[in-house]
């Protein structure tokens, strides 16, 4: 019996093997199905948006995002450093350059001031940027306000990353309601899961049906099978959306047990000098997975108690290293100011997930308790 406590485990239960028991005996196998359609209006509904486009993973979503807004080679796109190789990946596939702007050290989101001046800067130099990806880190939403402001003086569309943040608001207003589109991942270590799998959330018509069109090989609507579109097998299936539909229907269920671990964690290390909860309290976001910050003068290094974790068998792991340090992306061009860099060196992300049990939560406390009395 593998007894590993990892930091996001999917979290499935009765109602979960009900649904997609269901949807196989319904004959809905796959592809598509009623299943797919409900979750996509399901989803729209509950961000308070007009269209939902299901499809094999978050990835696909930003990938078709981008080319439904017209993306292409010679492109630049704007995007957060501080984030997973998928923002990056997807905007690559286009054959656009991705240019990426550095963080703000609170959030880990992308630094409204920073961005500004490399909208300016590229536009000054005769190369705009033809759009905008921000990334909602660890679950919490980036400034909308501030960044749809800054697209319209540039007259250029904003694609959300909202793979991380379902459930988190900004200013009153869902995730993944913000921008021309914004994409959600269902990962196996998202807030809530299908497996794998993503969506495509927007209010415009269009874009939403372009989507749908190359995510479905860019088929065309004839007898046999004709294509004047090269299009992509990126449709999510039915039985995977079963699964969606039941977890979304716990989400808030899921979010509140995930914040109840984070004030847990606030409680730890209140009393440890030079260490925080990174990104706060949670009031907003959806507290996807909670991350330390230890600061160069605290008493340990993060890489010590990551260590310490492992030998219990409790997994632990840095912040997101930043795209303008990997190695795959390192003649792209960033705007930075250090901070990202920083959170990667300074950060650690904890087991965080719904499905920890109360033992299970016992067992890393402990730890990190036993950790500190080591010291």
């Amino acid at each position: 019996m593998n007894d590993r406590i990892y930091m996001s485990s999917p979290d499935i239960g009765e109602p979960e093997k009900l649904a997609v028991r269901a949807a196989m005996d319904s004959g809905w196998i796959a592809p598509l199905g009623p299943e797919v359609d409900g979750f996509e209006q399901d989803l729209a509904a509950r961000v308070g948006v007009e269209h939902g486009v299901a499809l094999a993973s978050g990835t696909a979503a930003l990938h078709l995002g981008l080319l439904g807004l017209g993306i292409g080679p010679g492109d630049i796109v704007v995007t957060s450093s501080m984030t997973f190789a998928a923002t990056t990946n997807a905007i690559v596939y286009t054959g656009a350059t991705p240019v990426f702007v550095d963080s703000d050290f609170d959030t880990g989101n992308i630094d409204v001031a920073l961005l500004a001046e490399a909208l300016a800067t590229l536009a000054s130099e005769g190369t705009p940027a033809k759009a905008i990806v921000p990334v909602d880190l660890l679950g919490k939403a980036v400034d909308y306000t501030a960044i749809e402001a800054l697209a319209r003086q540039y007259s250029i569309p904003v694609l959300a990353d909202a793979a991380e943040s379902l459930g988190a608001t900004h200013a009153g207003r869902a995730a993944g309601s913000f921008g021309a589109a914004s994409i959600v991942s269902f990962n196996g270590n998202k807030i809530m899961t299908t497996s794998g799998g993503g969506m495509l959330l927007t209010d415009d018509e269009a874009l939403a049906q372009r989507t749908r069109y190359l995510a479905t090989q860019a088929r065309q609507p004839v007898a046999h099978y004709e294509h004047t579109d090269i299009g992509y097998n990126y449709r999510l299936s039915n039985l995977l959306a079963a699964l969606g539909r039941a977890q979304l229907v716990r989400l808030d269920e899921m979010i509140g047990r995930r914040r109840a671990r984070r004030a847990q964690y606030s409680e730890l290390f209140s009393r440890i000098d030079g260490v925080d909860i990174f990104g706060g309290d949670g009031a907003d976001d959806n507290c996807w997975l909670t991350s330390i910050v230890v600061d160069p003068s605290a008493t340990f290094a993060p890489a010590a108690l990551q260590a310490f974790l492992a030998e219990r068998s409790i997994e632990s792991r840095p912040l997101w290293k930043p795209m303008h340090l990997q190695p795959v992306f390192a003649s792209n061009r960033a705007f930075t100011n250090g901070n990202a860099q920083r959170l990667f060196e300074t950060g650690l992300t904890l087991p965080s997930g719904s499905a920890l049990s109360d033992d299970q939560f016992a067992r890393v406390t402990d730890g990190v308790d036993d950790f500190l009395r080591s010291l």
